[in-house]
């Protein structure tokens, strides 16, 4: 039997493996490997990392046992991108798994976000909260629900304090591995996305959706026909 393509997809901040449950209906010739982070979905009991270098270090081993041989790909959304280079670092410096054949990054461009250093917790539950809702990440039935914030601020907290830590210009990463860009002008502009090409330095593709941060949502039939394109181009 013939082993589908898988594509290890890395979800946003606050978010959980499910996120890409809709477009895994759209690729169903391919093995969609949803990751989850520790401390989210499926792992809520667990202690969320305290930086992406820890994440990735929970991440590469659990690829390297699922991994099935043959094509792959790598697919982040949002704090997804950043979590997908720090793999990709690992994998290209290590070598313990082959290198994959295409990358896919969305909503978010290679910028180092300090002004999310140096807020008090309580002032960055505040921001994460009306961050999440300007993203359209929490329904409407939910914005004024307190236990699901009770639920989910620790989670975003985490994952905002990370990326607020975080250093694009420290990235080791330079690499002519095939890359597709995603974005929406009104939430990640071209202008910054094409900084991903500082790192992906070989074949690279952009591609502008409308909509906020989660254009995923309404655009991911095209999305998925642009995945498949590109990496049936690759097999």
């Amino acid at each position: 039997m013939q082993i589908k393509p898988q594509i290890y997809c890395f979800t946003y901040a606050g978010g959980n493996a499910s996120f890409f449950d809709e477009i895994e209906k759209d690729l169903p010739s391919y093995d969609l490997v949803k990751v989850e982070y520790p401390g989210h979905g499926s792992r809520h009991r667990e202690r969320c990392a305290n930086s992406f270098s820890e994440l990735a270090d929970d991440i590469c081993p659990e690829m390297e046992r699922t991994y099935k041989g043959g094509a792959y790909a790598l697919f982040g959304y949002s704090m997804g991108s950043i979590v997908l280079a720090e793999v990709l670092r690992r994998i290209l410096s290590e070598g313990r798994m082959p290198i994959p054949d295409r990358v896919f990054l969305a909503a978010h461009e290679p910028h180092s976000k300090a002004e999310l250093v140096g807020f008090t917790e309580n002032e960055l539950d505040e921001w994460v909260k009306e961050r999440t809702i300007k993203f359209g990440a929490v329904p409407e039935t939910l914005m004024n629900n307190k236990v699901f914030w009770r639920t989910y601020i620790p989670l975003y907290r985490a994952d905002y304090s990370i990326i607020g830590k975080y250093r694009f210009e420290h990235l080791d990463l330079k690499t002519n591995i095939p890359a597709t860009i995603f974005y929406s002008e009104t939430d990640t502009p071209l202008t910054e996305m094409r900084g991903w090409k500082n790192h992906f330095v070989g074949d690279i593709d952009f591609y502008r959706y409308e909509g906020s941060h989660f254009f995923i949502r309404q655009h991911h039939k095209e999305m998925a026909a642009i995945i498949g394109s590109s990496l049936h181009k690759r097999e």
